[in-house]
């Protein structure tokens, strides 16, 4: 029998006590409920915070290296990789549990992330969007800097440009590649996401801008 503490609630099996706690008690969880309700999203049973990480580090070289082969002209025309290395990775993941917004549209179309590829089954454990829900992204470790959370949504980011299904825009070449939060221009590479921060990133072509 499992019995949840926040309510009076009991169950006889887990996973329906997981559910629970991940739809009613979200905002109260507490470390480990948290990480037993990611791992239950996530089909892991149960997989501790240093796997959790090593998946996240192997997922975005593996990310990084399609990135390279994918990235093909458009805005700016280029077609190299953004930057030489792969992005600052998070710490402590699995640990914290904070949220905010963000809306990332290029040559003027907004993403949905509540669509499936931008949902958590790319299984990132540090920063993911989850159950259908666009409007409300999930950081769930330290230091995840806005470009590895662009990169795990199949975004790659540098200071000054943006490469995405194909086309790569550069501010250099004339395109329009704006990252903000809370209002503010950041560099994305060194950015760290906070709770709360509400993200824009804006990419255009020079012929649309």
């Amino acid at each position: 029998m499992h019995e949840c503490d926040h309510c009076s609630e009991s169950f006889e099996d887990e996973e329906p006590y997981l559910e629970h706690l991940r739809d009613e008690h979200e905002e109260d969880l507490g470390p480990i409920e948290q990480r037993r309700v990611d791992a239950m999203d996530d089909g892991s049973d149960g997989v501790s915070g240093f796997v959790y990480a090593a998946v996240a580090v192997v997922g975005l070289v593996l990310l990084g290296g399609a990135a390279v082969g994918l990235l093909g002209g458009g805005g700016g025309g280029s077609t190299d990789t953004l930057n030489d290395s792969a992005p600052r990775q998070p710490t402590n993941v699995g640990g914290p549990h904070y949220h905010g917004g963000m809306t990332v549209t290029i040559d003027g179309r907004s993403l949905d992330f509540s669509q499936p590829e931008f949902q958590r089954a790319r299984k990132n454990p540090a920063f993911h969007y989850e159950r259908g829900n666009g409007d409300r992204w999930h950081g769930h470790a330290e230091g995840v800097t806005l470009e590895y959370a662009l990169a795990s949504l199949g975004i790659d980011v540098a200071a000054d440009a943006l490469a995405f299904d194909g086309s790569v825009y550069r501010s250099s070449e004339g395109d329009t590649v704006r990252y903000v939060v809370n209002g503010e221009p950041v560099d994305p590479t060194t950015y760290v996401l906070q709770p709360n921060d509400q993200v824009e990133v804006v990419a255009s072509d020079n012929e649309s801008a």
